[in-house]
């Protein structure tokens, strides 16, 4: 046996500098780190979550009032609805002595009996007499009530908002307490009546100073076993890493009094892009409620994600208590209700979450679903009895609704990408991006007057209704079509116009462009922008499909596309432009006849 010299790289003599980073051209000595408190005595990092906390939801509070369009009553009774159905047992539904429309909501809710038996509203109120009486009386009637009241005790807030010392603070959230007692009084005597306070914002008040405030608060509610008191400390902005916010959570914990009938409710907010992490570290240290969002919607960045946080507990064969088996229906009434579209790359519930674009992940996952179905045959079970363990998916996609490869439920807050699959793979058609665009504009308005989800079947019948079907002022008869040396392609077509029949020509360097040449003799002046064509099927029967994106001129330029749909491939395009101009929005065409 011969072995060869194998050459090898020179090796290097000395290690090589690594590159200097340079200094950000950003003020970033502005800005003061944040002091955490002291607690070497930590015990959170140790504990591990074993069942869900209690959650509230803030969507129609925190979340509406960051909403650039706040939702209309309408939309906001559809999203309660839809967090009743999910589980949700408090929800925050208003700040109702901030409007007139909030406070009305809040009465619609109990005067049409929508609030279950064991649902409790919460409604938001600032410590002012005034305005605790009025938000008193929104919930008169109501079953289960919490009336959660706030004043500001973060230092900054207290000195340049509201100019008031630490002494003046505290005995504003025991008067507002107090006023909370009185109005409960005169008003709730009939109401399962809860409170809860918020020292706002916690993370940027000393933590001793929120205790202080807090036991001055419990000293007027005066809880018993009867009588609990929920205490939420909220992170309106995050300040830090999480585990600064669980230090001040478990200081908080060990500090309050009365700790066996406080509830610690936890409300982070996402400045950093940690609030799941600092709400799930929160709860290690003593918090026992979660307030959020859906999605994590709320102001600025957002509250918490409670989708997210309550599939963080499911993926861990925790039951969060909360219903995420349709979750590609709640997120389109959210986006419906909230007009948000939800990121496509949103943790459980984005579009693209369950699909894989690498080939190297594509194979693994299709290897763990094989082995998963192996599985299953040789317990004699059904796949979702297998324990799941897949590549790359933490989260069986059949138990939220999905399927491995794509969206394919379709509804007014789908996007483009959902109905484009289901044209692609029940149709075989391919629509350009900004022809699906355009299509999911239509799809919305209709089911916007008709409600409900769109099956494969009638997303079809939209799409021919609007592309295919319309033959009005425009119908095609038939052409003849000659090609000269020069390049140039002249036609002659037989043409319905308002159902009058007509004989048009026209030049171009093509069937298309000749056709929009000869449509000018009827007045219609049309620019083809873009053009793009596939087959349909394949055999002696084929046929071909033709997508056109024109400019049409009549009066005012609009933009449309059209669809043509043959077995020659000419004919569907000449069919595509008629489709484009049909579906001009000023159908009063000029037309010589």
């Amino acid at each position: 046996m011969t072995v060869q010299n194998i050459h090898h790289p020179k090796p290097r003599t000395k290690p090589q500098p690594r590159p200097v980073q340079q200094p950000s051209p950003m003020p970033f000595q502005r800005y003061t780190p944040f002091v955490p408190i002291d607690l070497p005595d930590r015990t959170w990092p140790t504990k591990r979550l074993s069942e869900a906390p209690r959650w509230l939801s803030t969507d129609l509070r925190d979340g509406n009032q960051a909403l650039i369009d706040p939702m209309t009553p309408g939309r906001k009774r559809k999203l309660f609805d839809l967090l009743v159905q999910m589980g949700y047992k408090e929800i925050e539904v208003g700040f109702p002595s901030a409007s007139q429309t909030d406070f009305d909501f809040v009465r619609s809710l109990i005067e049409t009996d929508a609030v279950p038996d064991d649902v409790t509203i919460s409604v938001l109120t600032q410590a002012r007499a005034d305005l605790i009486d009025r938000t008193a009386q929104s919930l008169i009637g109501a079953k289960r009530g919490t009336i959660h009241l706030y004043n500001a005790t973060a230092e900054l807030f207290r000195r340049v908002v509201f100019r008031m010392s630490e002494a003046e603070c505290k005995q504003l959230a025991q008067d507002g307490t107090r006023w909370v007692i009185d109005a409960a009084e005169k008003y709730l005597r009939d109401v399962e009546f809860g409170y809860q306070y918020s020292p706002e914002i916690f993370t940027q008040t000393p933590t001793q100073f929120a205790v202080e405030v807090c036991n001055g608060v419990i000293d007027v509610w005066q809880p018993d076993a009867e009588r609990e008191i929920i205490l939420n400390l909220p992170a309106t902005v995050e300040m830090s890493t999480p585990n600064t916010y669980a230090d001040q959570i478990e200081y908080f914990s060990r500090h309050i009094n009365s700790r066996e009938h406080v509830c610690i409710s936890l409300h982070t907010h996402n400045d950093r892009g940690t609030s799941v992490a600092a709400s799930e570290l929160g709860l290690m240290a003593g918090g026992q409620r979660v307030e959020g969002c859906l999605f994590g919607h709320g102001e600025r960045t957002g509250n918490v994600d409670l989708v997210v946080m309550g599939m963080n507990f499911y993926t861990q064969g925790i039951d969060p208590k909360i219903d995420f088996s349709r979750l590609d229906e709640v997120r389109r009434m959210v986006e419906y209700c909230t007009g948000m579209p939800v990121p496509a790359r949103q943790p459980y519930s984005g579009d693209l979450v369950y699909t894989a674009f690498s080939g190297s992940h594509q194979d693994a996952i299709k290897k763990g679903l094989e082995d998963l179905e192996a599985k299953a045959d040789r317990d004699r079970v059904t796949i979702h009895e297998v324990s799941w363990q897949a590549p790359y998916l933490p989260v069986d996609p059949h138990d939220v609704g999905r399927t491995y490869e794509a969206v394919i439920r379709v509804n007014s807050q789908s996007g483009k990408g959902g109905m484009a699959y289901l044209m692609k793979t029940d149709h075989a058609l391919v629509l350009p991006r900004r022809l699906q665009m355009e299509f999911s504009r239509v799809v919305q308005a209709h089911t916007d007057s008709e409600g409900g989800e769109v099956t494969s079947e009638q997303l079809w019948q939209i799409f021919s209704d609007e592309y295919l079907n319309r033959t009005e002022p425009f119908q095609g008869k038939g052409f003849t079509l000659e090609s000269v040396e020069d390049g140039t392609a002249t036609i002659k077509a037989r043409i319905l116009v308002n159902g009058s029949e007509r004989v048009i020509t026209g030049e171009g360097n093509g069937p298309v462009s000749a056709f929009v040449d000869a449509l000018g003799q009827v007045g219609v002046q049309v620019r083809v922008l873009d053009y793009t064509e596939h087959a349909l099927t394949a055999g002696g029967d084929a046929k071909a499909a033709a997508y056109v994106e024109c400019e049409v001129e009549n009066g005012e330029t609009e933009v449309h596309w059209g669809v043509g749909i043959d077995p020659d491939i000419t004919t569907a395009s000449l069919k595509a432009v008629m489709s484009a101009i049909n579906r001009h929005r000023r159908q009063a065409y000029a037309v010589a006849i």
